[in-house]
Formats: structure tokens, C-alpha cells, sequence
């Protein structure tokens, strides 16, 4: 008989078994590895939950750029008005009338309030709530001695084609709204001692709404000087109704900036502190009015003494 023949298994089987292990070997790796990835997904997610209830998680916000808001709108004629609020005397009587010189708009260019800032005399700075540079301003007006104001956007009767920026006080509010908008304002300037009206010449003719806003400056034993925007304006009433340390503009130093009208206007307003023993006059960021502002301090200091407008305000009686 002839011997049977062994039967080897054909080499391509056993290639074929062989990767079939290397596939279930690939295929239990990668379930691994998935399982492994999901794991690490439910704990980020855990993790992130278990923070956000133990911490206030914040919203990234993007930093706002802020515009400059423009200067004020001025009266048709910057007159004093006809039946003007009657003055008390200077506690202290002087040889010489006092005035008051308020620096307005304050808060968006640091260079030129700096030079303000650098000048030989005593000045009042009113800075613009939530302005670029409000805080560094303030910071070096109050080293220097002098007073720093808010200078309070109100509402204009030319609102919203004119808006008076960030911060504004809007007729429209109802009086939680109006009173959280004058806290934030006054929160934003430190060492703030008065306020003084940016534009306004809505918001100052309606008699309850600055009850409202005189209310908490009084409570924050601050001052107002009313800026004047309007011959309508109540602000005087109001401040005596309660009893609020209050002044007014006399002069609007550079409603047009050009350097003579400048020179009228300080000529002006030490005429009527002649007259009246005080005046307030107000001025702008502007160039022009910090050159001439400069030029005439010496006719300035022999004619008048320069003061805050801290030591100008009075209660009326």
C-alpha cells in the first residue's frame, strides 16, 4: 500500500488567520481608545460644570471702544439771563472779585488736560463718566489740590440726533433707573466733589426729575453748578428747594474757539465778578483756549483771585 500523504494547510490560511487576530488586536485598541477619549470628554465636562456652580463663570467681553462725545450745545446767546438767581456774598470778603474757571469735557485726551493740569493756577476739572482717561485724571487733579467734578451727561432737546455719551441721564427713565445711572456716573470719577450739567437743556427744565438727581448729591454732600444750557433751565429752584450748595455759569469762555473771541470772553467774565463779587466761567479741552488761557493768567490773577468752584457755591437762603 502505499503511504497517505500528510495534508499541510495551505500558507494563504495561515496568512489569513494571522490577520484576522491583527484586525480584532486593531479594532479592540481603537474601542479602547475611544472609550478612553469619552471618559476624558465626560470629565472635562463634569469638571466644568462642578466650577461654573462653585464660581461666576464671565462672559469674555470685548473691549468697547469709546468715542469722544462732543462739547456742548450752546444757547443761541450766551446772555446771563434777565432776572438772574440772587447771590449771597463771599463768606470771606476779599480785596479782589473771585472766579471760578471749570475745565469741561474732561476725560478722552490726556495730553491736553495734562497741559491744563501743568498751567500756574487754580482750576476746577469736571470729567466725563466712563471716559478713556477719567480715573488718571482725576487721580492727579485731586494731588494737585484742585476740585474734580462729574461732568453729568443729561439729555439735550436735540436727544438722540445728539446723544451726550455714556452715562446720560434720559427724561425717559423711570426713577430706579435714573437714580442707578447718577450712582454708576458718580462711582466711575473718584474724588469727585461737585457735578456740573454736560448739555442737559431737556433734562434741566423738568423740576422732578432733578429733585431726584439733587437728592443723592446731597446725600453725597456734593455741590451743583448748573451749566446753563437753557434760559428754561430749574436747576436753581431745585438746589434752593433743597438746600443744595449750587452756582451758575456766567460765562461760556470758547463756544467759538478762536483766540480773540477767547480774549472777550475772560474780559467778560472779570467784568461780572467786578459786578457781582464771583463769577463761574467755563471752558473746553480745546488748544486755542489753553494758549490764551495761559497768555492772559497774569490779568487774570492782578484783577481777580482764582478759586475752586468749591469755595464759589452757596446755599441759597
Amino acid at each position: 500500500m502505499a503511504k497517505k500523504q500528510r495534508r499541510r494547510p495551505k500558507k494563504p490560511l495561515k496568512r489569513a488567520a494571522k490577520g484576522s487576530i491583527q484586525k480584532t488586536y486593531l479594532i479592540k485598541a481603537l474601542t479602547g481608545l475611544g472609550v478612553l477619549l469619552l471618559l476624558v470628554v465626560i470629565a472635562g465636562v463634569l469638571t466644568h460644570h462642578l466650577i461654573s456652580k462653585r464660581y461666576k463663570v464671565l462672559p469674555i467681553i470685548k473691549p468697547r471702544v469709546i468715542r469722544a462725545p462732543r462739547f456742548e450745545i450752546y444757547p443761541k446767546n450766551d446772555i446771563p439771563p434777565h432776572k438772574p438767581i440772587p447771590r449771597t456774598k463771599p463768606g470771606v470778603l476779599t480785596k479782589l472779585p473771585q472766579v471760578a474757571i471749570i475745565i469741561d469735557d474732561i476725560g478722552y485726551d490726556k495730553n491736553i488736560a495734562q497741559k491744563f493740569l501743568d498751567l500756574d493756577a487754580v482750576l476746577t476739572f469736571s470729567i466725563l463718566p466712563h471716559s478713556t482717561h477719567d480715573k488718571r485724571i482725576a487721580k492727579i487733579a485731586h494731588s494737585k489740590g484742585f476740585d474734580v467734578m462729574l461732568h453729568l451727561p443729561m439729555e439735550p432737546n436735540e436727544y438722540p440726533i445728539i446723544n451726550p455719551g455714556p452715562g446720560v441721564l434720559l427724561t425717559s427713565m423711570s426713577p430706579d433707573q435714573l437714580i442707578d445711572q447718577l450712582n454708576e456716573d458718580l462711582d466711575a470719577v473718584p474724588f469727585v466733589k461737585g457735578v456740573n450739567n454736560h448739555m442737559g437743556s431737556k433734562m434741566t427744565t423738568i423740576s422732578p426729575q432733578l429733585y431726584q438727581i439733587f437728592s443723592i448729591l446731597k446725600k453725597r454732600n456734593l455741590y451743583f453748578i448748573d451749566s446753563r444750557t437753557t434760559v428754561d433751565t430749574l436747576c436753581g429752584p431745585s438746589a434752593q428747594l433743597l438746600q443744595l450748595p449750587f452756582a451758575q455759569k456766567d460765562v461760556f469762555i470758547d463756544h467759538i474757539p478762536e483766540p480773540d473771541f477767547i480774549r472777550e470772553q475772560i474780559h467778560r467774565l472779570i467784568k461780572i465778578a467786578g459786578s457781582h463779587g464771583e463769577a463761574v466761567g467755563i471752558a473746553h479741552p480745546h488748544t486755542e483756549t489753553y494758549k490764551i488761557l495761559r497768555e492772559m493768567l497774569p490779568e487774570l490773577k492782578e484783577k481777580t483771585i482764582l478759586v475752586r468752584a468749591s469755595d464759589i457755591v452757596h446755599i441759597a437762603d
